[in-house]
């Protein structure tokens, strides 16, 4: 089997390094990839969509696996090219993906099949988004298309509210787009991923992650600081709640709007007073997330997602480990603001655990860094003070100039 994983990042190596170990031994390609990733897939040689749809095509790829979110909704779509190819994808067509391009198109679904959410106005300048917020605070900001994770404020008062919309209508940070302003929800928040073919489901293992940059959840919001996973993390009750109240209606919901889905889909929850209600979709696995998943997973993987995007749900071909994976994020001087790269990394060689390079590049001297989350250190073990406590001590292991890192990543929020 010849699989080819689309992304750069420390989700898209974890993907690879489980693909890789599927019991069938697949044969692995990657786009446009990293230094790190290309040690396990090779890279494939195309500068554009067009090169890597042609070259998959010359070069018999059986499987094309999306892992990251901007290629689902790029032009006319890494799935919809695929499927005109004729290429099996586990991924999403772009239709389906405006779940995670479009805060609004996600709302606005959810609403419509009565998932629990929460209550949002959406707008398109500073002054409207001023008045949706009525002096409410907290309140809860959302970019409306992708951001790298970092679209979303939470604002405490005006003048956090005034610098996020400045930096949205003003600065346009990221580009044109509206804005959600939304109810503020408290909770501890919680990932769900389910494995999506058609109108069948599978929930995979549950993650927690930590967006704020500091310790305490202080700080600015990330792409993610750091992630917990077990099969532990949700007692049945709450699996059995989350499952007929977001996941089997969401799954129905796509049926019903026509919105072809084969690939992960990412819940993220917030497990309020009133029960778990949908912060936001994604439409790949997540990041960190995933890092922390993918030790855990049993089976193969490859087979699995080929059968998926071929319309064929084979669920018994995977399974997670019943113990607890952390992970810790390096992140670079700067970073959410900015990002520093060039820093040599040090101490790679004495660290036991897994390492997963998110933003990292490959020199003559050694690792440096090369991005804003730079690397992904994780660990396992059978109880969760061993995987945590085994996790920081490796973390603590490897360095490099501005590194960030915090020290409460499965410890805060359990």
């Amino acid at each position: 089997m010849k699989i080819a994983v689309i992304g750069k990042g420390g989700r898209e190596q974890a993907l690879v390094e489980t693909l890789a170990a599927s019991p069938c031994k697949p044969q692995l390609f990657t786009f446009p990839g990293s230094d790190a990733i290309c040690q396990t897939a090779t890279p494939i040689p195309a500068t554009g969509f067009d090169e890597l749809i042609q070259w998959m095509v010359d070069n018999g790829i059986d499987l094309c696996v999306a892992g990251e979110e901007s290629y689902l909704v790029k032009e006319e779509g890494l799935a919809n090219r695929c499927a005109a190819a004729g290429i099996p994808c586990w991924g999403p067509q772009k239709e389906s993906a405006q779940l995670e391009a479009s805060k609004e198109f996600a709302k606005d679904f959810l609403l419509r099949h009565r998932i629990p959410t929460g209550a949002a106005t959406a707008v398109d300048s500073y002054e409207a988004a001023i008045a949706a917020i009525g002096g409410q605070y907290p309140t809860v900001l959302k970019f409306d298309g992708l951001a790298a994770g970092k679209g979303v404020a939470v604002c405490p008062d005006a003048a956090a509210a005034e610098e996020f919309l400045s930096e949205v209508f003003i600065q346009k940070r990221f580009g044109a787009g509206r804005l959600l302003v939304e109810e503020f929800l408290t909770g501890p928040e919680i990932s769900i991923f389910g494995a999506i073919c058609d109108d069948k489901y599978l929930i995979l293992c549950p993650a927690r992650d930590y967006k704020r940059l500091q310790d305490g959840d202080e700080g600015p919001n990330t792409g993610g600081m750091g992630a917990v996973a077990s099969r532990r993390l949700a007692d049945p009750e709450l699996l059995r709640t989350i499952e007929e109240s977001i996941v089997a209606p969401t799954v129905r919901g796509l049926q019903a709007d026509g919105l072809p889905y084969r690939g992960f889909l990412y819940f993220g929850l917030m497990l309020t007073p009133q029960g778990p209600k949908v912060i936001e979709y994604n439409c790949r696995f997540g990041d960190p997330e995933c890092e922390a998943v993918m030790p855990l997973l049993r089976g193969d993987l490859a087979t699995f997602c080929l059968n998926g995007a071929q319309g064929k749900f084979t669920p018994e071909l995977i399974s997670f480990d019943e113990g607890w994976s952390i992970c810790c994020i390096l992140a670079s001087a700067g970073y959410p603001a900015s990002s520093h790269s060039g820093d040599l990394i040090s101490g790679l060689e004495n660290c036991a655990a897994r390492v997963f390079h998110c933003g990292t590049k490959k020199t003559p001297e050694g690792w440096v860094s090369n991005g804003g989350r730079v690397l992904a250190i994780v660990a396992q073990g059978a109880t969760l003070e061993a995987a945590r406590t085994a996790a920081h001590a490796e973390a603590a292991k490897v360095n490099f100039p501005g590194a960030q890192r915090r020290s409460d990543i499965g410890y805060r929020n359990m």
